[in-house]
C-alpha cells in the first residue's frame, strides 16, 4: 500500500513527467474549457489561452519547461497545431473569390504590412529608444499577424466570405514578407548580407514554388485517382504533404507556415469542401491539434515578471496598444478605399490583430541567438502583446461575425431563404454500395451543408415471394452505407422498401419523401439502371415527374478538368431549371472545375442568377448555340477527363425539340470516355381535364408536331444555301 501511494505522489510531483497523466489533463482543458466559459459568453479560444497560463510553467507550473522545448511534447503538436491553422487557412480559401478579390487582398496586404512597420520604427527608435536593428526587428513584429480567430469565422461558416478571402489573402502576403524581411535583419547582424545571400534565397524559394505548385499536385491527384475509396490513407497522405511542405519552405529560407499555407493552396482543388476527407480534416485540427497550439501560446505567458517594476509594465502596455492600433488603422484604411460596411471592417480587424507564430519566431531570433538584438523586456512586453491581442481579435471576431450573418439573412433574397428550406431533398435509388461510392459522394458534393438531412438512399425491391428475405438483406447493406459515409457530418437517410413495379417504387417514395431530384447510376459497365429500376428509362420517366439525374461515373471525381454543359432552347423556362443548375454549380465549386455552357444567351442570363441567389461563384465560359448540334462543332478541344452533363427534355415540355432524345448517344459515340449526367428536369403535375376519356391520347399529335419541326428545319437549311 505504502507503494503504491509512493508511486501516486511521484507520478503527480510537479511539473508532470507522465506524458499519459500530461496528455489526458490537456484533453479535459479542451473538452471543459469551452463548455465552462460558454455559460459567461467568453470565447473558446481565450478559455485555451488562459487555460494555458495557468497550468504553464509560471503559472502553477503543472507542466514544465522542458515539455515545451523543441523536443518536447507539447512543442511538437503546438507546431502540428499552427501548422494545421495555416494548413487549413490555404485548403478553405475560395479560390475564385480570392481571385475576384485579388487586387482587394494585395491592397489589404500592403497596408497592414507597410503602416505598422512605418509607424511602429519611429515608436521603437525614439519612444523606446531601441537600436536601429531591434527597432526594425520589432516594427517589423507589428506588421505580422497569426489567424487565431479563423476557427471562429469557420465555426460561423463565413470562410467563403469575401471579406475573409481578402483577410487571408492579405495574412500570407504580409507574412510572407515579414519573415523574408526577417531573414535579411539576421544576415546583417552576422554581416551574411552579401550577394550570394540573395542568390541562395532567391533559389531556393523559385525551387520551393516549383516543386509544390507543379510536382506536388500530379502527385496529389494521382494518389487521390488511385486511392479513391480509402479515406483514411487519403488523411495520412494530407498530412504528409503539409508536413513535407513545411520542411521544404524551412530549407529555402522562410517559415514553415508558409509551407503549410501553400499546401493547402494546392491541395485546395483536389479535396472538395462538403467532402469526407474535408470534414475528417476540420475534425480533427479543430478539436485536437489546434486547441494545443492555443494552450501552447497561453503557457509562454510569464505574467510575474510585470510586477518586477513600472518599466516592463510601460513597455508592455505601450507594445499592445500600439499593435492593435496599427492593425486597425489597417482595417480602416482598407474600408475607405473599398467602401466596406463596419462590420467587414471588425472581421479584417478581428483576424488580422491576433498575434502568436510569426511574431514569437521574430522575438526569439533577436533574444534567443544570443547576438543581444532585444533585452528580456521586450520579449515580456511581446509575451502579453501575444495574450492581449488574442483576446481582442476573439472578442471581435465573435461578435462581428454574429452581425455579420445576421446582415447576409437580412440582405438575403427570398427565393433563397425559400429553397433553402423546401427542395432541397435528394434520393439515391441503389440497392448495394459496391460501384456506388461515386453516386453518394457525388450527392453528397451537390448538397447544401446548411440543409438537414438533404440525401435518402432508397432501395426498392420487386413484391415476390423474396419479398421479406431481400428487404432484409437489402438492410444490412444499408448499413453498411451508412457507415462507410459516417465521416461526413450530413445524415443520410435510408429506405428499403417493396413495389409491384420498381419505377413504380421510386415514384413512390419520391413523392412520399417531397424529393426534388432522383440520382440513378446509369453507368455502362454496371448498367446498374437495369438492375435497379428493372426496366427502360422512358418507363421511368413516365411514371416519376421528379427531376432524374442518370450517372455515368466511371472516374475520380478530381480527374475532371472541365464540366461541358449542353442545354436546349428553352431549358430556362421549365420548373426546375434552378434546381438542377444549382447542383450542377455547386459540384463545379466543389471541385474547382470550370464550366463550358453550351446554351442560348437568355438561358446563359438565368444562369448566371441562379449562381448570384445561391452565391456560387465558379468560373463559366459560354458558347451561343442555336441547335444542339453546334456542340460538337464549338467544342474544339477534346478531352477524355471533361464530364459532359446534358440537360433532355421530356416529351410535351417547353425545351423538348427535335434531336433532344438522340443527342445523348450521338455524344456517347463521339465521346466514348466522357463520363457523363444527363437530367430530366421535372414536369408540374397539372389536373387533366380529359382524364375520364380512355381514348383520349397525344402521342398523334406529337409526331405531327415532330414532323412539323423536322420540314421547317430542313426549309431553313435551304434558304442558308441559297444565301450563301
Amino acid at each position: 500500500m505504502n507503494y503504491f501511494f509512493a508511486h501516486l505522489i511521484e507520478a503527480f510531483h510537479l511539473p508532470l513527467k507522465n506524458p499519459v497523466l500530461v496528455f489526458s489533463l490537456l484533453l479535459f482543458i479542451i473538452l471543459l474549457s469551452p463548455i465552462l466559459l460558454r455559460k459567461v459568453k467568453i470565447p473558446a479560444i481565450i478559455g485555451l489561452i488562459i487555460s494555458g497560463v495557468i497550468i504553464g510553467p509560471h503559472g502553477l507550473g503543472l507542466i514544465g519547461v522542458k515539455a515545451m522545448e523543441s523536443e518536447g511534447s507539447i512543442k511538437l503538436f503546438s507546431t502540428i497545431g499552427l501548422l494545421y491553422i495555416m494548413f487549413m487557412a490555404g485548403l478553405e480559401l475560395d479560390l475564385n473569390e480570392f481571385k475576384k478579390y485579388r487586387k482587394k487582398s494585395l491592397a489589404f496586404g500592403a497596408l497592414t504590412f507597410f503602416v505598422p512597420i512605418t509607424l511602429g520604427f519611429p515608436l521603437c527608435y525614439y519612444g523606446l529608444g531601441l537600436s536601429q536593428t531591434a527597432s526594425w526587428l520589432t516594427a517589423s513584429m507589428f506588421a505580422t499577424h497569426t489567424l487565431v480567430a479563423y476557427p471562429i469565422i469557420s465555426k460561423y461558416g463565413l470562410t467563403k466570405n469575401k471579406t475573409v478571402a481578402i483577410t487571408v489573402g492579405g495574412t500570407i502576403l504580409t507574412d510572407s514578407a515579414v519573415l523574408i524581411l526577417l531573414a535579411i535583419i539576421s544576415c546583417s547582424t552576422e554581416g551574411n548580407l552579401d550577394g550570394a545571400f540573395w542568390l541562395r534565397l532567391i533559389t531556393s524559394l523559385t525551387l520551393f514554388s516549383l516543386i509544390m505548385f507543379f510536382l506536388i499536385p500530379k502527385v496529389a491527384k494521382w494518389f487521390f485517382s488511385k486511392l479513391d475509396s480509402e479515406k483514411t490513407s487519403q488523411y495520412i497522405f494530407v498530412l504528409s504533404i503539409v508536413f513535407f511542405s513545411a520542411f521544404l519552405a524551412e530549407v529555402a529560407g522562410v517559415e514553415h507556415i508558409i509551407g503549410a499555407f501553400v499546401a493547402g493552396l494546392v491541395l485546395n482543388r483536389l479535396i472538395p469542401h462538403n467532402s469526407i476527407l474535408m470534414n475528417r480534416i476540420e475534425f480533427i485540427g479543430n478539436s485536437l491539434f489546434i486547441p494545443f497550439f492555443l494552450i501552447f501560446v497561453g503557457m509562454v505567458v510569464d505574467y510575474k515578471v510585470f510586477f518586477n517594476g513600472t518599466w516592463p509594465l510601460i513597455i508592455a502596455g505601450v507594445l499592445t496598444i500600439f499593435a492593435i492600433i496599427s492593425k486597425w488603422l489597417a482595417a480602416y484604411f482598407t474600408q475607405l478605399i473599398y467602401k466596406m460596411t463596419g462590420t467587414e471592417r471588425q472581421i479584417i480587424f478581428g483576424l488580422s490583430t491576433s498575434h502568436a507564430a510569426a511574431t514569437l519566431a521574430i522575438i526569439m531570433v533577436g533574444y534567443n541567438d544570443g547576438n543581444g538584438i532585444l533585452d528580456i523586456n521586450i520579449v515580456n512586453g511581446t509575451i502579453l502583446l501575444i495574450l492581449f491581442t488574442c483576446m481582442t481579435a476573439s472578442f471581435v471576431t465573435e461578435n462581428a461575425g454574429k452581425k455579420l450573418i445576421i446582415e447576409l439573412a437580412e440582405n438575403e433574397p427570398e427565393e433563397s431563404n425559400e429553397t433553402r428550406l423546401r427542395n432541397k431533398h435528394l434520393m439515391v435509388s441503389m440497392n448495394e454500395l459496391a460501384g456506388n461510392e461515386a453516386l453518394i459522394d457525388f450527392s453528397l458534393l451537390v448538397s447544401d451543408p446548411k440543409v438537414i438531412n438533404p440525401i435518402s438512399v432508397v432501395s426498392v425491391y420487386p413484391n415476390n415471394e423474396y419479398a421479406e428475405r431481400m428487404i432484409r438483406k437489402s438492410r444490412k447493406s444499408l448499413e453498411e452505407i451508412v457507415k462507410h459515409f459516417s465521416g461526413h457530418e450530413s445524415k443520410i437517410n435510408t429506405i428499403a422498401t417493396i413495389d409491384f413495379n420498381l419505377s413504380s417504387g421510386i415514384a413512390r417514395v419520391s413523392k412520399e419523401l417531397v424529393t426534388d431530384i432522383v440520382v440513378i447510376n446509369d453507368s455502362r459497365t454496371m448498367n446498374l439502371l437495369k438492375r435497379v429500376v428493372g426496366d427502360d428509362r422512358e418507363h421511368l420517366l413516365d411514371v416519376c415527374d421528379k427531376t432524374i439525374f442518370f450517372c455515368q461515373f466511371e472516374k475520380p471525381f478530381v480527374s475532371y478538368n472541365r464540366i461541358l454543359v449542353v442545354c436546349p432552347l428553352l431549358a430556362e423556362l421549365e420548373s426546375s431549371f434552378n434546381l438542377w443548375v444549382e447542383r450542377v454549380l455547386r459540384f463545379s465549386k466543389e471541385l474547382n472545375c470550370p464550366i463550358d455552357l453550351y446554351a442560348s444567351e437568355a438561358t446563359f442570363e438565368k444562369w448566371l442568377k441562379v449562381g448570384e441567389v445561391n452565391k456560387i461563384n465558379v468560373k463559366c465560359n459560354f458558347f451561343i448555340i442555336e441547335e444542339l448540334d453546334d456542340f460538337f462543332l464549338l467544342n474544339g478541344r477534346k478531352s477524355a477527363d471533361d464530364l459532359f452533363v446534358f440537360c433532355a427534355a421530356r416529351k410535351g415540355a417547353i425545351s423538348y425539340q427535335v434531336g433532344v432524345d438522340a443527342f445523348p448517344s450521338k455524344f456517347e459515340r463521339g465521346y466514348p470516355e466522357n463520363d457523363t449526367l444527363i437530367i430530366f428536369p421535372s414536369q408540374n403535375t397539372v389536373e387533366n381535364i380529359y382524364g375520364n376519356y380512355d381514348d383520349f391520347d397525344s402521342s398523334a399529335i406529337s409526331k405531327g408536331v415532330e414532323a412539323f419541326q423536322k420540314i421547317g428545319k430542313e426549309v431553313g437549311n435551304i434558304f442558308k444555301k441559297e444565301e450563301k
